[in-house]
């Protein structure tokens, strides 16, 4: 049995559901501004089965075992049946007051600390926010087959989440780019915390300052994003941003000959695009 086409959470996948998120901006007296945040809803997945067989970890495997081919399908149109998939996001722009070597100033003086951003976006207008869930379906059902010893389903839904996450995001970012051009400026590839240079612990004040409760997504004490198939970013924009896609970040990895997640020279750039 074989995939002829990217697998859709969607019947009609024309694209977004966008509105302007209500209520109040509890981090900053600057509520008014002219960049409300941006929820994003029934976003468009279409998965690929090489992408979640690289995150399955099978992604360097030249040959797959038909019986795991056919067990995908059946798990695909689980996920549909039980619309398993929620994907959602918000996001807002806030505009760039200042910038030093360790810290970036953000408009109603908020400060996300770090050298990783002043590094890469020194000359951005704007910093976009974002985070993004597909929701609490596909880790549920997946911890559920593991815990019933069905190891093998439990491991594919989770590699499935995590091929819808990234898609989520890729998605997300193609928006986030959108707007950018729409204002006349180009945006950057994103950036998530946790990365070298922008610690995990400056997620906190972007969930509070993007409300991210409403999407359902919250943070444990340790910084974990609750769902786990989840994720926050950062994009640059301005007139000159730099520009790269994930299979840019892998080239340039450490463990590059060896994870086997690895995205392949190319692969990401046919999605993700760029400005």
């Amino acid at each position: 049995m074989r995939m002829s086409r990217p697998w859709s959470n969607s019947r009609n996948p024309t694209g977004f559901i966008v509105g302007n998120a209500k209520g109040p901006d509890r981090a900053s007296p600057t509520a008014g501004s002219h960049h409300p945040m941006t929820l994003l809803q029934n976003i468009p997945l279409n998965l690929r089965e090489s992408d979640i067989l690289r995150r399955v970890g099978f992604g360097g495997r030249r040959r797959i075992r038909p019986q795991i081919k056919v067990l995908m399908h059946e798990l695909m149109q689980e996920i549909e049946a039980c619309r398993l998939l929620e994907p959602s996001a918000v996001y807002r722009y806030f505009r760039v007051e200042a910038v030093s070597d360790a810290r970036t100033i953000l408009e109603g003086g908020r400060i996300l600390r770090g050298s990783l951003l002043p590094t890469l976006f020194s000359r951005a207008k704007y910093l976009a926010l974002a985070v993004a869930t597909i929701g609490h379906g596909i880790e549920d059902l997946a911890s559920r087959y593991t815990r019933d010893g069905r190891v093998l389903r439990g491991m594919l839904l989770d590699g499935m989440g995590s091929a819808a996450v990234d898609q989520l995001a890729r998605n997300v970012h193609l928006h986030v780019m959108e707007k950018a051009i729409s204002m006349g400026y180009r945006a950057s590839g994103a950036v998530n915390p946790g990365m070298p240079g922008l610690p995990l612990s400056e997620q906190r004040p972007m969930f509070q300052w993007l409300s991210a409760r409403r999407i359902g997504v919250k943070l444990t004490s340790s910084g974990i994003m609750i769902p786990r198939k989840s994720t926050s970013m950062i994009i640059g924009v301005g007139s000159e941003m730099p520009s790269w896609t994930q299979s840019t970040v892998c080239k340039k990895c450490n463990l590059r000959s060896s994870c086997p997640y690895r995205v392949p020279s190319g692969d990401s750039d046919k999605s993700d695009g760029k400005v």
